[in-house]
This record gives structure tokens, C-alpha cells and sequence, in this order.
């Protein structure tokens, strides 16, 4: 597959920040629950209450001025009362990658899930791993792609607040409970939609620097030798191992048991991949998200019977196996859970797949949870993350950056790793910096003439053109 061109390279000056140490959540002085871990099990019954967002946040600067705007994670009392609802994610468009990882618009890259066999060593295959990674800056040109196929189908512009990776927002999400979290983005305003990018040249730095000391030449024995001190590599390895064991391009009912003894055999590969884009809404901030599914639980619904029938999507993920949990561990685990739940929310993705595996990489056993409990568990055990703040923080941050980008132009949005402040501010004063690719800007200018020419048509003499379409 041909790189794309290289599009202009953006100017990335991160202003001084002062540090801000995060804040540990705790549980309160007089709560006598016990930090017991329970797992709710598909039969769990139990939902959650409807997220809120609250209706204020404290000025900042705009980004016109010196100071870029300064959003602050602390304190988290802000993000908590009851104001607008959240939208259910609904699909409004799809993708895939084949094999070779090129562009089909169809539904090729589905898989199902069937379960894997227990046992099996997820470090088998690790020297043929067929691994896709990104060589050129792929910005967002897929979605843009997926959203041009639909309006010249459906002969209408669809239009949201923002677009963007699911990624980006899991990021923004997930910020006011992850000590750790940090991430580099670049946004655009285009008329009148705001999207978001990942900056391309700091994620491949920080995978440069997480594979700075790579094991010897040969990695799996290396590996057996050291299991306790295990590569980055092997690790995400291991999650695509699962994938391969737990999926299959057809419905259960029409797999052959020939073929689920086999997939242990079958080569790694995260070339081909299936992407659903969403519209959503937190508050009054509505969002296009795309992102990669794993699988389905079963057969999609048929949307022209029941086109708000959420779809039964999987997420696959892997996790150390501790026989005998401390508090300590639990804590861990439930901080994990944070990441899990917000990939899943945001797509509308209905259940949680965790294969548990050993310090060895030896799958040992599942458990499927359902998305919409996850937040219930960590409220009952250790409490280490609430839902409704996370939800409520993304939203008070978008309505946020729809205030402060209001012109064309580069934006950065940087969180530094413990500085507890998200920062904003215009590296570019004109053009999209590539964020937009060619083909979708001249599809939607294009757009935007005709629309004008046919309002110039239906005037009546001496009628003047709104000022938004006029200016």
C-alpha cells in the first residue's frame, strides 16, 4: 500500500507549565464497605444511572491572548451535579482494513467471538507476528473517507461539534484518574466541526523509547528464560494472540470445530481490522467518533427493523491472573478497568472480554462483563474512579475547546504527565496543518458552493443571503 504524501509539518512550541501533583481519590473516613472484590456476571442485572454533566467551569484565557487556555484537572468537585444526558452511541458509518491494511468500505474485516481454548501459551507465534504500524502520519483520512461515501450516498451533509479517534477521547476520558496520563493532540476548525488528531511525531516517540532496549536476537527464549522481566513488545503481543484465538470471520453457528482447533496455529496478524464510526453527544457537544472493534457477540441487528438497536460489539483484552488478590491488587486491576470501559462506552461497545492469563503468558481463564456494569464494580470495591466524573470532565473540556478554537488555523492540546493542566494554544494561523486531507476539503467546499449558488437561485429580488452562508 502506498504511503500518503507527506503533508506540512507543524510548529510545536509547549509553553511553560507549573506542576500541578494530581489528587488520589480515596474512600471516605466513615464508608465501612469492605474493598471486597466481586466480578457481576452476565446475569448481573444491575445498570447504572444516567451520567450528568454540570452546566459551569472556571474561565480561562483564550488562546488569542499570550497565555494559551489552561484547563485544570483539579479540583473534581467540578464535574460533579446533574445537567444534560449522554447520546447513545449510534453507527452511522463503517470501514474495514484487508489483509495488506487498505481501505474497503464493506463489512469484511467482522469477525465473531468463540470462545478459545484455555491453556493455550500466547507467546506461541511471537517470531512470525505480522505486525502493521504506521510508517507515515495516517492523520484521520479514513474517517474523513467513511463521511465522504456517506454524504454522496445518502446526498446530504452530516455535521457534529467534533470529530475525532475514539483514542482521543478515551485519552481526554480517562485524564482525571490516570496519574499518569499525557498525550500530544493537534485540532482544526473547519466550517464550523472541530477535529481532533493524535500528534504522530510524539506517539512515535514514546514508542521509540519504550522499545529502546530490545532482548537479545532470540526474543522468546530470552523471554522463557526472564519471564518477570518481560518485553513491551511480547506484552502487546500477547493481546493480538487472544484476538486470534477468540475470533472467527463467521458466526459461531457456522464455524467448524476444524477450524477453532487451528487457530493456535494460525499467524498473528493485526493487518485487516473492521472500524465503526458513531454519533454521540456529551451535553450539548456532539461528536462523529471512529474506532477499531474487535468482534461481535452476534449477528448485527437489522437496522432497517429497529435502527436504534444498540450493536452487539465485543472488546478483547488481557490481564495478568493473580490466584490471591490483596487490596493492593485489586486496586490495580480497577484501574485497568478504567481504560476498558471508556474504549468500550465510547463506541457503544456492549461487553468487556478479559482473558486472564499467567506471569508465563499461559491462557488460564475468561470473563465477559457487561460495559454498562464496570463502573458499579469499582464503585463497590475500591472506588478508585467514578464514571460520571469522567464523563462529566470530557464534556466540560469539549464545551470548553468549542469556546476557545473559533478561527481557522492549528491548534496543540498537550497534557504534560503530572502537570494536572490541559493546555490549548495555535501553532498555525492558517490552513488545517494536514489534520483535513485534500479530498475531504474540496468535497466539502464543494458542498458549501453549491449550497450557496442554489440559495442565490431561490431569492427573491432585493433578498439579502443569511450572514452565515454570505460571510
Amino acid at each position: 500500500m502506498p504511503f500518503p504524501a507527506p503533508r506540512p509539518n507543524r510548529e510545536q512550541k509547549p509553553p511553560s507549565a507549573p506542576y500541578i501533583p494530581p489528587s488520589v481519590t480515596q474512600r471516605p473516613a466513615d464508608d465501612a464497605s469492605p474493598p471486597a472484590w466481586k466480578r457481576p456476571r452476565m446475569d448481573d442485572s444491575r445498570s447504572e444511572s444516567q451520567y450528568s454533566i454540570p452546566h459551569t467551569v472556571t474561565s480561562v484565557p483564550s488562546t488569542s491572548q499570550s497565555h494559551p487556555l489552561r484547563f485544570p484537572i483539579q479540583p473534581l468537585h467540578r464535574f460533579q451535579g446533574a445537567s444534560a444526558t449522554i447520546k447513545r452511541p449510534r453507527e452511522i458509518a463503517h470501514f474495514s482494513y484487508d489483509e495488506n491494511h487498505e481501505y474497503k468500505e464493506d463489512e469484511s474485516g467482522i469477525q465473531y467471538y468463540c470462545k478459545p481454548q484455555m491453556g493455550v501459551d500466547l507467546c506461541e507465534g511471537f517470531d512470525t507476528f505480522n505486525r502493521y504500524e504506521d510508517k507515515e502520519d495516517p492523520h484521520i483520512d479514513s474517517l474523513l473517507r467513511a463521511l465522504i461515501s456517506k454524504e454522496q450516498r445518502e446526498g446530504a451533509k452530516v455535521e457534529a461539534d467534533f470529530v475525532t479517534w475514539r483514542g482521543m477521547m478515551t485519552r481526554i476520558m480517562t485524564a482525571p484518574f490516570d496519574m499518569f496520563a499525557s498525550f500530544e493532540m493537534f485540532a482544526t476548525l473547519h466550517q464550523g466541526t472541530i477535529y481532533i488528531e493524535e500528534d504522530f511525531q510524539a506517539k512515535a516517540a514514546e514508542r521509540a523509547s519504550e522499545n529502546q532496549n530490545p532482548p537479545p536476537n532470540n526474543r522468546r527464549n530470552n523471554y522463557q528464560n526472564n519471564h518477570q522481566s518481560h518485553s513491551h513488545e511480547m506484552m502487546t503481543y500477547w493481546g493480538y494472540k487472544f484476538e486470534t484465538l477468540s475470533l472467527s470471520p463467521d458466526p459461531p453457528a457456522n464455524t467448524s470445530a476444524a477450524f477453532l482447533q487451528n487457530r493456535r496455529n494460525t499467524v498473528v496478524s493485526n493487518h485487516a481490522q473492521h472500524c465503526s464510526i458513531v454519533h454521540t453527544a456529551f451535553g450539548s457537544n456532539s461528536l462523529f467518533l471512529g474506532g477499531e472493534v474487535d468482534g461481535l457477540w452476534e449477528p448485527k441487528p437489522d437496522i432497517s427493523q429497529n435502527p436504534n438497536a444498540p450493536i452487539p460489539w465485543i472488546e478483547l483484552k488481557t490481564t495478568e491472573l493473580v490466584e490471591h488478590m490483596t487490596d493492593r491488587d485489586i486496586l490495580k486491576y480497577e484501574r485497568k478497568l478504567l481504560k476498558f470501559w471508556a474504549q468500550s462506552f465510547l463506541l457503544g461497545v456492549t461487553k468487556v472480554i478479559v482473558g486472564f492469563r499467567s506471569k508465563q503468558g499461559i491462557l488460564r481463564s475468561i470473563d465477559v462483563y457487561e460495559t454498562s456494569q464496570i463502573p458499579g464494580m469499582v464503585r463497590r470495591g475500591s472506588r478508585c474512579w467514578d464514571g460520571n466524573t469522567c464523563i462529566n470532565f470530557a464534556a466540560a473540556f469539549l464545551g470548553k475547546l468549542k469556546e476557545t478554537i473559533t478561527e481557522e488555523g492549528v491548534y496543540k492540546i498537550s497534557l504534560r504527565k503530572k502537570a494536572g493542566v490541559i493546555q490549548v494554544w495555535k501553532v498555525k494561523d492558517e490552513g488545517t496543518g494536514g489534520i483535513l486531507s485534500e479530498e475531504f476539503v474540496r468535497w466539502r467546499d464543494k458542498g458549501e458552493k453549491d449550497t450557496k449558488n442554489e440559495i442565490d437561485e431561490n431569492k427573491e429580488p432585493g433578498e439579502h443571503m443569511p450572514t452565515s452562508l454570505a460571510s
